[in-house]
C-alpha cells in the first residue's frame, strides 16, 4: 500500500470553481483498480497550535492506493486526462508526496 498527498496551489479566488471539477471525478477515481482512498480536503480551523496552514488558495488531496502500479495507471487514466485541462486555468502548482507505511 502507499500514501499519496497531492498539495495542490490554486490562483486566487478559484478553490470553489475547482473543488466542483474535483468532485466530479472522485468516484471515477474511487471505481478504479487498486484506489483504496481518494478526496479533496482544505484546511480546518482547529485551534491548534502547530497546525501548518495552507490557506484559501489551497487543496489538498489525500489518497491511498494499493500499489505504485496502481497510482501509474490512475495518473494515465482517461478521466485524469479530461480533467486536466479543466483545471489548468486554476492550478499554480502541485506538490505530491508518495510515502509507504513503514
Amino acid at each position: 500500500m502507499i500514501h499519496v498527498i497531492a498539495i495542490i496551489d490554486l490562483n486566487p479566488g478559484t478553490r470553489d470553481a475547482f473543488v466542483v471539477e474535483m468532485k466530479k471525478i472522485v468516484p471515477l477515481v474511487k471505481a478504479e483498480n487498486g484506489c483504496i482512498e481518494y478526496g479533496p480536503a482544505v484546511d480546518l480551523a482547529s485551534g491548534a497550535a502547530d497546525q501548518l496552514h495552507l490557506g484559501e488558495n489551497t487543496v489538498v488531496v489525500v489518497e491511498k492506493w494499493a500499489d505504485l502500479d496502481a497510482l501509474n495507471v490512475h495518473r494515465n487514466a482517461q478521466h485524469m486526462i479530461d480533467f486536466r485541462p479543466k483545471v489548468k486555468d486554476y492550478v499554480k502548482s502541485i506538490k505530491l508526496q508518495i510515502l509507504k507505511p513503514c
